[in-house]
């Protein structure tokens, strides 16, 4: 179940929205080929969250994974076209738009894990975003301290992960003593040492 009331989800998703288009704003231009995560470079990292912003409409209009997927390009350079603040932005944009509409988030989608609640959704998108950003400004020399509340938020999903990590997914977790700072330890729950 949710720790949230859908408007706090609402609000969570589009505050982890502008943290993570701050740090695509800051992206310089000759950064774009550095590594952010092992074999990924900076615009494929933005062009991930792209690809997941393009899904969610989709998804939250009742279509199921399967018949998402393909939809959408899937190379860096289509996902981000000629520049990749405006390519992020607009796709966020819809995404937010998507999960804002009346009753949206008391909806079940059908993801390929199978029927998930949009709140559980959105709370992991909020996730994801989080710990990106972090990613994003590590790999291009950014403001690495994420949004407290945003950490908190995350925390909750980070904790029902498997032990194992998520194949494919999420690394697994890191052990960090018991005294570390919630980012610390919201990074180190999806396999990032700070």
């Amino acid at each position: 179940m949710p720790e949230f009331a859908p408007r706090e989800l609402l609000e969570l998703f589009q505050r982890a929205q502008a943290s993570f288009t701050d740090r695509v704003d800051a992206v310089e231009p000759g950064q774009w080929d550095d590594e952010a995560l092992p074999g990924w470079t900076v615009a494929d990292l933005v062009a991930h969250l792209v690809s997941e912003a393009l899904w969610v409409a989709p998804l939250m209009a009742g279509e199921p994974a399967d018949l998402v997927d393909g939809r959408f390009p899937d190379a860096t350079a289509d996902l981000l076209g000629d520049d990749p603040l405006t390519g992020w932005e607009t796709a966020a944009d819809a995404a937010l738009a998507a999960f804002a509409e009346e009753k949206a988030l008391l909806r079940t989608i059908h993801l390929s894990r199978g029927p998930t609640p949009a709140a559980e959704y959105i709370e992991e998108m909020t996730a994801d975003l989080t710990v990106h950003s972090w990613d994003l400004a590590r790999a291009t020399g950014g403001d690495t301290d994420l949004d407290p509340v945003l950490v908190t938020a995350a925390l909750i999903v980070a904790e029902r992960l498997p032990d194992g990590g998520v194949p494919g997914l999420f690394a697994p977790p890191l052990d960090t003593p018991a005294a570390v700072s919630p980012q610390t330890r919201l990074l180190a729950r999806f396999g990032r040492r700070s």
